[in-house]
């Protein structure tokens, strides 16, 4: 479903040459919920956005959908990326749209008619449980409210990915608890695959089938969190081991 092998990326900065991403590899299969996590400035929003090639690695390989992305023209891309839906931290909604225009915002630029555009955005909030906001603004709406027309916005183009960064490190404990247990549903219903970057332990506990750990641009753990885990060697990996005792009766972790 998704395949990064070898990404290396970097940025000029007044310092010099930053080596964001070290010869990153991975491998996400399709239906999966796999984690991302990392402190703040391992790398791990910049990774994010390489596999829609918001960010283009100076080096490496990507594949989505066994499209090779890195190598598509830019009209190719921008037909490639209509299957790769995005969450963000702080929303990104349009304050001067309507709840139902924002939803319909990508589908408006992939050119379908207003009549489809309607009738697919309210199939959207329909799933996130908002249809009765579709009429108001954004700034009548809460943080959780505001991140559940996000979510409506990234399926309007029935994505096979949903790339999420860092999508409840902006709303409270309860609201991200609703927040995930919507993206689990996604997950099962409609059978996305999902990519989740947080520093949040809880998401990872709640809704992650795999994790990988990120420090200084590198991935320095990979965790299965449904087989038994028996071995850490990274900081966060030795919280998440001595924090969790099961993922939904699922895992066990052995000492």
């Amino acid at each position: 479903m998704i395949s990064l092998k070898n990404i290396n990326k970097y940025f000029t900065t007044e310092e010099g040459k930053f080596h964001a991403l070290k010869n990153i590899s991975l491998e996400v299969e399709k239906g999966e919920i796999f984690g991302v996590i990392g402190f703040s400035g391992a790398g791990k929003s910049t990774l994010l956005r390489t596999i829609n090639l918001l960010e283009r690695p100076d080096s490496g390989e990507i594949k989505v959908n066994g499209q090779e992305i890195h190598k598509l023209k830019r009209k190719d891309l921008l037909k490639a990326r209509q299957s790769i839906g995005m969450i963000f931290q702080n929303f990104n909604l349009l304050s001067n749209k309507t709840i139902s225009e924002n939803v319909e915002f990508p589908l408006k630029i992939a050119g379908f008619p207003k009549k489809e555009r309607i009738q697919r955005a309210n199939e959207c909030l329909e799933i996130v449980g908002l249809l009765d906001k579709k009429d108001v603004y954004p700034a009548s709406l809460s943080g959780g409210q505001k991140q559940r027309v996000g979510i409506a916005r990234a399926l309007a183009n029935n994505p096979s990915v949903l790339l999420c960064d860092e999508p409840t490190s902006a709303l409270d404990p309860r609201t991200t608890e609703n927040i995930l247990e919507f993206l689990k549903t996604i997950n099962k219903k409609l059978g996305i695959t999902i990519v989740i970057v947080t520093h949040e332990m809880e998401v990872v506990e709640k809704i992650c089938d795999k994790v990988v750990v990120m420090e200084k641009g590198e991935i320095v753990e990979r965790l299965n969190l449904k087989e038994p885990i028996t071995e850490v060697h990274s900081e966060i990996g030795k919280y998440l081991f001595d924090h969790l005792i099961s993922l939904e009766g699922k895992v066990e972790y052995v000492i």
